[in-house]
């Protein structure tokens, strides 16, 4: 893995491109801080990258919530306390439409 500044990018182009294309990934740092990810794709594996890329993003956002959950002491409900406080999220949502008709 190797950073690059975003002026980096624009004055050394095909250096990043050169390492793209051997595999390296590339980390853009902006302000001293990372920016964006650039990893070499091809035509036949672009929708398989970005469904991977997606699905780790996803993978960790459900780890956050799951860590929260345990922080708030959440994970210790019932089904019963489940239930009940989806019940009342419905009934919630259900007050919030009908006022806004």
């Amino acid at each position: 893995m190797d950073f690059v500044t975003t002026k980096e990018l624009r004055a050394e182009s095909g250096k990043v491109w050169a390492k793209l294309e051997a595999g390296e990934d590339i980390v853009i740092m902006r302000n001293g801080k990372p920016f964006a990810l650039m990893v070499h794709t091809e035509s036949a594996r672009l929708e398989d990258d970005l469904r991977a890329i997606r699905a780790e993003r996803f993978a960790e956002n459900i780890r956050k919530i799951q860590q929260s959950s345990v922080e708030q002491g959440l994970d210790k409900m019932t089904m019963e306390e489940i239930y009940a406080e989806i019940a009342l999220a419905r009934k919630e949502q259900k007050v919030r439409s009908a006022g806004s008709h």
